[in-house]
């Protein structure tokens, strides 16, 4: 098992490197779409909420990463003493309509097998997706954690019509025609997924590259009318049993699982770490259930998070834990601070449990 670091877009600096290697990490996962582009929050912010413009606008259509772009951030991540395991989240400019199933769904096909074919060039093995129309929203920022640290949660239900020329809460076109995205059943949406699988994991495993899937977060049945897949455990072992191939995986997040509203979460996670389809795993605790949950320190929340790791080592995962997020603490680096304190947590826990 390997501990690693998350960082956004404006975050691949030498700097923070430096910083990831500091903190004991060993591995990066990294973000390449900027989800505060033109959105109503900062770079300062720990991670983008958003309303009901969603994040903000999405990248450049015509623009994919270059074989050349991704081969020189892994050479930068190295020269640091560390290792590029993964790239997190597709941008919606280059394949809304797979998730839309919209007349653009062949060339964004051929856009999501071309960037995953550089990838296995530059050597980057994981591509973690969430195959969501709605994405990651309705949720909200507060002082909820410990000593009134600012984080984020939910506070009930978030249905609200998703406008045109928006997916996945970012907004690809700002010129679409006013009006709201028609809703779709949960059965069509699966239908898109199983085609997606079926077009790009055997171009992944030819790359060598994993993809891995994320549950829906927040995990509710439905977000702004939209239908989510993998809003309870269950639903996982649909996902993996869709499509056997090795390189389907799951982008394993604890936080995201515990907030569901079946299941029991060191269950969850001895089920599919037994089953060897672990990608790498988001470490983060969280108090509460959907629709009203809050995101705690990661010693201070419902899950047992040493028992978690004691799962994971007993079924033998070797992959990379990272804390996906976390509360910000109060001084003058709230990012740096909350991050260094999980890591601490997570490196001295591993060591606990021997752990290399």
């Amino acid at each position: 098992m390997k501990l690693g670091l998350g960082l956004y877009r404006h975050m691949l600096t030498r700097e923070n490197y430096q910083f990831a290697r500091q903190a004991g990490a060993t591995h990066l996962v990294i973000h390449l779409v900027d989800y505060f582009r033109g959105g109503a929050h900062s770079k300062d912010d720990n991670q983008p909420t958003g309303n009901d413009q969603g994040w903000g606008l999405a990248g450049d259509a015509n623009q994919l990463w270059t074989l050349e772009e991704l081969v020189a951030i892994r050479k930068a991540i190295e020269a640091e003493g560390l290792k590029l395991e993964a790239i997190e989240n597709f941008d919606p400019a280059h394949w809304h309509d797979v998730l839309l199933d919209g007349p653009k769904r062949p060339q964004h096909i051929e856009n999501v097998k071309t960037l995953i074919r550089r990838m296995g060039k530059a050597g980057i093995p994981v591509m973690g997706y969430n195959f969501s129309i709605a994405g990651v929203a309705g949720r909200t920022s507060g002082p909820y954690a410990r000593g009134s640290a600012p984080s984020v949660g939910m506070e009930g239900p978030v249905d609200t019509p998703i406008p045109n020329g928006m997916v996945w809460n970012m907004i690809y076109d700002p010129k679409a025609p006013v009006g709201t995205l028609p809703p779709i059943t949960h059965e069509e949406l699966w239908r898109r997924l199983q085609r997606f699988l079926e077009d790009v994991l055997p171009v992944a495993e030819e790359a060598g590259v994993k993809l891995a899937a994320h549950p829906d977060d927040p995990p509710m049945p439905t977000v702004r009318g939209q239908p989510r897949l993998v809003y309870q455990p269950r639903h996982y072992q649909k996902l993996i049993d869709l499509n056997l191939s090795p390189a389907n995986t799951l982008e394993f997040c604890i936080g995201s699982l515990a907030e569901m509203t079946e299941g029991d979460i060191y269950d969850v996670v001895d089920q599919y770490s037994r089953q060897g389809r672990l990608g790498y795993v988001h470490f983060r605790n969280i108090r509460g259930k959907v629709p009203t949950y809050k995101e705690t320190f990661i010693d201070d929340g419902d899950v047992d998070m040493l028992r978690v790791l004691e799962i994971l080592k007993r079924n033998r995962f070797e992959g990379v834990l990272i804390p996906d997020h976390t509360p910000q603490m109060s001084c003058s680096a709230p990012w740096h601070a909350g991050m260094a304190y999980a890591m601490g947590y997570m490196k001295a826990a591993m060591k606990t449990l021997g752990i290399s």
